[in-house]
């Protein structure tokens, strides 16, 4: 299986396919959407992984073609923090998982172990049209985690989805950037996150997300 990078920032991409090159991952580069749109790659098992911000087409834009023709390939999204809230929207459409900028490497090949394990082989893909699959519902331990939250902890764990700064949480809230950092750091160990995709994932199969979507 192949791991196709998808960015058309050349310093990130090559440093992603090096990275994961190291790691033993069969893995090729695309600098565009219609490059690889255009190329087998769509059709090759493996998974994709792809900056949300690109010139031409977005990262949902791509994952959107994928799943009008019936790709079995899963997809990880590649965010920075302000994009949290489209990243949310790829999970919401099926994408496997996202990871931020800055990435952190073993989280970043984590997810791609995880997005290898769920590739579909061609032949196996669902046919054109098919619906993306649906965002995991959540486990009961998550749910108990979640009800553990004070309702100012809930309200921090809903901007931190909407993908908001510490210092935009604390304007919004009336509280001060510290308070929230504190408040943030509690939401993270009640809900037993290493990072805020993590977060992110299990408030989504919560129900959770930015407002208006």
């Amino acid at each position: 299986m192949t791991v196709f990078v998808l960015d058309d920032d050349e310093a990130v991409r090559d440093s992603v396919v090096i990275l994961l090159e190291c790691e033993g991952f069969r893995v090729e580069g695309f600098a565009s959407p219609l490059a690889f749109l255009e190329s087998d790659a769509p059709s090759r098992p493996g998974c994709l992984l792809v900056d949300v911000r690109m010139p031409q087409m977005s990262g949902l834009d791509v994952q959107e073609r994928l799943v009008q023709e019936g790709r079995g390939l899963p997809v990880i999204v590649m965010t920075g923090h302000a994009d949290v809230p489209l990243a949310v929207r790829a999970m919401k459409a099926g994408a496997v998982d996202f990871v931020e900028k800055p990435f952190d490497e073993q989280a970043l090949i984590g997810s791609v172990k995880a997005a290898l394990a769920r590739a579909v082989p061609p032949a196996a893909a669902p046919a054109a049209q098919a619906p993306a699959p649906a965002a995991p519902a959540a486990s009961p331990e998550v749910l108990e985690r979640l009800s553990s939250l004070t309702p100012r902890e809930r309200d921090v764990l809903q901007w931190l989805v909407e993908g908001k700064s510490n210092k935009v949480i604390a304007f919004e809230l009336s509280i001060s950037p510290r308070t929230v950092e504190i408040h943030r750091a509690r939401v993270m160990e009640k809900m037993r996150a290493d990072s805020l995709p993590s977060l992110v994932r299990m408030a989504l199969s919560a129900g959770i997300a930015p407002k208006g979507e």
